[in-house]
This record gives structure tokens, C-alpha cells and sequence, in this order.
């Protein structure tokens, strides 16, 4: 069984958070704990959760939500975090919000790359963190693992010897229950938790029951399995000849972000597999596959897939 990290008074924790409530989610526990023990913790909120409609169409009375809409949305989710970090004993002055747009992360990384990283760097340089919390590559909501690649990248660009912890919200997890830690079941800090997951007001609207599950579960830790390094990355997909012709392959790494059409980017068959032909670029990289349509299903079908040189640090995966 793993060892969870050591948290003392040296501690300086980081944790990023995609939206409004995944700071609470994940690591509420571990910021109280960090805190007590004297030490400190900074908040990386990438969006404001201002494309979140049905509860803003029922709290609002109004079906249609605009771009004016959003934005107020957003500065109302943006106050709701900022009391839940009370809650949790983090002072408004450790909030670092990028303001980027709800269910625009992958965009983001995409179009904007190389501002992207160097706003997470940044902040990783200021910080100085020795332990960084982000989401599971696995996740299955596209801004959290979108949200994992900018912040890997980000602390490769900037040398962090950090150790990591990554946590899942949306998906199941890879490792088998009896492989994870516990580091922390006391029941104080797991009230004080739940007290903070309800400063998200918006959210338990329409989702209470479901939110309140997810801040109830334990914060579980595990660690990452070793991902094999070469100049091809072997991919997990099998698209069929109808869905290739919509594909695109995204790939993210310390150079910045390319994107082709399946059929434009550097594929060669092997058997029922595909390899990609990845750069000789330091540190880890990244591989998604995305069709670009308008959908209202929100989560990823194929997700993404990494490989990294250097797996350091340790894998949280919040688990019922």
C-alpha cells in the first residue's frame, strides 16, 4: 500500500479546480489538514462555471441564457467559491482565477496554448508549491482533463519537483479499492467539508443529493502506474471508418498544441491498432480525440491518453 504525502508546516499546497466546487470536492479535506498543520494552500480556479444552464434557467425563471446571462452567472459562482474557501480557512487572496469559460478548457489548451501554460506556470512559480492537487486525466468531463494537461505541462515548464496528487469527480476509477490510502477520516474536517460544499448554492438546487454524495466520499490516494516512453504513442481507440471521417487528434506537449483531421495527422496502422508519431519534446505528452459537433451530452467518449517520461507524485481518486 502507498504512503500518503507528509503534510507539515513546510507544506505549500496548490490545488486546481476547473469550476467553482471542484476545490471543495476534491481536496477539502486535505486543504483543512494542510492549514492546521501550519501550512499554506492556494486555489487555481480555471473557469467561473458560467455554462451551467438548467440551474440558472430555474433559479432565474428564464429560458433562454445569453452571453450577459453567463457572465452574471459566473460572478455569482465566482462569490459562492469564495465562501466555500472561507469555510475551509483559505483566505480570498489565495484564489487565482483565470476566468476562462466553462466547457472551454480543451478550447483553451487548443487555441491559446502557449498563454495558457504560462498563466498556470506563473502561478506555480509564485506559489511555489511543494504538493499540487489536479484532476484525474481519466475524468470524464472534458475541462478536468483538459484542466490535468495545461496543469502538467505547466509545472514541467516550470521544473516544479512538487509532488501530485490528481483527483476524479466524473468516471470511475482505474485502481482496485484495496490499492488506495486513507490519509484522513476525521470527522470534524469531513463536516467542515460538506459545510463548504453548500456555500456552491447554485449547484444544490438541482443536484443536492448528488453533491452531497460526492462530498462525503473520502479523499483516496493511489499511485500512477509507469506509461512506456518512445517516439510513437499506441493508441487506445478503435474509431470506425464513419466516425474517422468527423475525427480530429488533438496532441499537447512542451512545444504547444497541434490538432489534424484523422486522416491529416500522422497515423500508421499496426494490426486493429493505430500508433501516432509524437515530437522529441521534452516531458510528457498528451493525445485526445475530439469530433467537434454540437451536443448536449457534455462528457468525453474518448478522453485522453498520455505519456510521461517521469511519473513523479501520487494519484488522489475520491472513491464511494
Amino acid at each position: 500500500m502507498s504512503q500518503p504525502p507528509l503534510i507539515d508546516a513546510s507544506t505549500r499546497l496548490l490545488v486546481v479546480a476547473p469550476h467553482p466546487d471542484d476545490e471543495s470536492l476534491a481536496a477539502g479535506m486535505l486543504i483543512q489538514r494542510c492549514l492546521a498543520a501550519g501550512g499554506s494552500v492556494d486555489v487555481v480556479l480555471l473557469t467561473d462555471g458560467d455554462d451551467n444552464p438548467w440551474p440558472q434557467r430555474w433559479l432565474e425563471k428564464r429560458v433562454f441564457v445569453g452571453a450577459a446571462g453567463r457572465r452574471r452567472w459566473g460572478a455569482r459562482r465566482r462569490i459562492e467559491v469564495a465562501a466555500a474557501l472561507g469555510r475551509l480557512g483559505v483566505p480570498v487572496d489565495r484564489l487565482h482565477a483565470q476566468g476562462w469559460h466553462d466547457m472551454q478548457v480543451t478550447a483553451q489548451l487548443r487555441h491559446h496554448h502557449e498563454a495558457s501554460v504560462g498563466a498556470l506556470r506563473a502561478v506555480i512559480e509564485r506559489v511555489s508549491p511543494t504538493l499540487v492537487v489536479i484532476p484525474d486525466l481519466g475524468d470524464r468531463h472534458p475541462d478536468h482533463g483538459a484542466g490535468h494537461v495545461l496543469a502538467r505541462l505547466a509545472l514541467h515548464a516550470a521544473g516544479s519537483t512538487a509532488d501530485l496528487l490528481t483527483y476524479m469527480v466524473h468516471g470511475t476509477e482505474a485502481c482496485a479499492p484495496e490499492d488506495l490510502i486513507v490519509p484522513d477520516l476525521d470527522p470534524g474536517r469531513q463536516a467542515t467539508k460538506i459545510a463548504a460544499v453548500q456555500e456552491h448554492g447554485t449547484q444544490m438546487v438541482l443536484s443536492r443529493e448528488r453533491m452531497l454524495a460526492l462530498a462525503a466520499r473520502p479523499e483516496r490516494f493511489d499511485r500512477p502506474a509507469v506509461v512506456a516512453v518512445g517516439d510513437t504513442l499506441r493508441l487506445p481507440w478503435r474509431p470506425g471508418a464513419m466516425a474517422r471521417s468527423r475525427l480530429r487528434v488533438l496532441l499537447a506537449d512542451g512545444q504547444g498544441a497541434r490538432h489534424w483531421t484523422w486522416r491529416s495527422a500522422p497515423l500508421e496502422r499496426d494490426g486493429d491498432d493505430w500508433l501516432l508519431a509524437l515530437r522529441p519534446v521534452p516531458g510528457p505528452a498528451f493525445v485526445k480525440l475530439t469530433a467537434d459537433l454540437s451536443t448536449p451530452w457534455i462528457f468525453d467518449r474518448y478522453g485522453w491518453i498520455a505519456q510521461d517520461p517521469e511519473p513523479v507524485g501520487l494519484v488522489a481518486r475520491p472513491v464511494g
